[in-house]
């Protein structure tokens, strides 16, 4: 394949939509927890706040600034991630890492839609962004269901 065959396959319609709806991107007013993160290599940054009750997700807010691949990564865990317990959150991160790292299966429902950055395996410069959300998500659970 070349370059530009692979940037589309990488840039793909699905992504793109992904990245222009991203759910909860308001902040909370009152969160349990606020955590920002940083990809260092390409500067994308995600900000979640979330409130938790009993191990439980209650609610979510989210500030997503990042490249296209990190927008989807926040819209398919914004748009999942509420009524989740902490251990599912954490479990979907693992499995994130493990795919675009270790070559693993996508994450499980309700977080399987994150599949669609199986083409991103190949861009190890783009895994910091595409792990913001759930790296953040998992920080402020720390703090939110303890």
């Amino acid at each position: 394949m070349t370059a530009d065959t692979d940037m589309i396959k990488l840039y793909s319609t699905r992504i793109l939509a992904l990245a222009a709806d991203i759910p909860r991107h308001t902040r909370l007013d009152a969160p349990g927890a606020t955590v920002k993160r940083r990809a260092p290599l390409c500067g994308s940054t995600v900000t979640v706040d979330l409130t938790c009750a009993d191990g439980t997700i209650t609610d979510y807010g989210q500030d997503v600034k990042a490249c296209a691949l990190g927008q989807a990564a926040a819209s398919v865990v914004g748009a999942n991630i509420v009524g989740c317990t902490s251990a599912q959150v954490r479990e979907a991160q693992g499995a994130l890492r493990a795919m675009l790292k270790e070559d693993g299966p996508p994450p499980a429902a309700p977080f399987d839609g994150l599949e669609v950055l199986m083409p991103a395996r190949e861009y190890k410069n783009r895994h910091a962004s595409i792990m913001l959300a759930l790296d953040a998500a998992v920080e402020a659970i720390e703090t939110a269901c303890a």
